[in-house]
């Protein structure tokens, strides 16, 4: 089946909320995951999207996460799960809004070429706070992770023009066995196995941010503070 990118999404950080709000979800937070679909041909380069950026450079952004891509059909999922909610195509942050894609079917390390440039997948996303306070739903990051719709980046290894509605024609599959699936739940769920993080650890083509955090569930036991991420200053 073909893989396409059905519309590409870019924006600018931009400060929100009131500064002195009695409820954390009402207070004021920067963010870069306010994006708008863009017409016509986009420039990728090694870091980013041209017209794109974001707020908190030391966790997104970057070689390693140039592009966020999500399956457009995860989007009937949220829709039907929070149907008090309205969590729409884009709003989850995504710069690449992929049709006939899921985390099941895309690898680490898969290559694929679209328009003029070469992108590799380098790891899934870890979903942060940010998406439950935009949309108002404390828990929306552990149900993302939980879930495993959590969608992934690319980095980039040849720049080049973009434009929505080109497929993705897939050049190399070095890693089958390392799905995006399989990553979440080695890192999220089956956090006692210690072999698999092991060997999913010395994936050349996993991002160096993930092969340091199972390093060192491997080696020390140790394993990141989850509810500070996906919680953090939403409670």
């Amino acid at each position: 089946m073909d893989v396409w990118l059905e519309r590409i999404y870019i924006g600018q950080p931009k400060t929100v909320g009131e500064k002195d709000a009695a409820l954390p979800m009402d207070r004021e937070w920067r963010s870069g995951i306010f994006k708008e679909p863009i017409e016509g041909p986009v420039w990728l380069g090694k870091t980013n999207l041209a017209g794109d950026g974001q707020a908190d450079l030391k966790h997104h952004g970057g070689p390693e996460k140039a592009v966020f891509a999500y399956p457009l059909e995860h989007y009937l999922y949220w829709q039907k799960k929070l149907p008090e909610t309205e969590i729409f195509p884009g709003g989850m942050g995504e710069n690449f809004s992929l049709k006939n894609q899921l985390e099941a079917s895309v690898s680490i390390g898969d290559i694929y070429e679209i328009g003029e440039a070469v992108i590799q997948v380098s790891q899934p996303r870890q979903p942060c706070w940010k998406p439950a306070r935009r949309f108002k739903v404390k828990s929306l990051a552990l149900l993302l992770q939980n879930s495993g719709r959590t969608g992934w980046y690319y980095r980039v290894l040849k720049e080049g023009y973009v434009e929505a509605g080109q497929d993705l024609a897939l050049l190399e599959r070095p890693y089958p066995h390392w799905t995006v699936e399989k990553c979440n739940t080695i890192m999220h769920v089956d956090k006692d196995n210690v072999e698999e993080a092991k060997w999913l650890s010395q994936c050349e083509a996993l991002s160096s941010n993930w092969r340091a955090t199972l390093e060192k569930r491997v080696e020390k036991g140790e394993n990141p503070d989850v509810e500070k991420r996906v919680i953090g200053p939403n409670e």
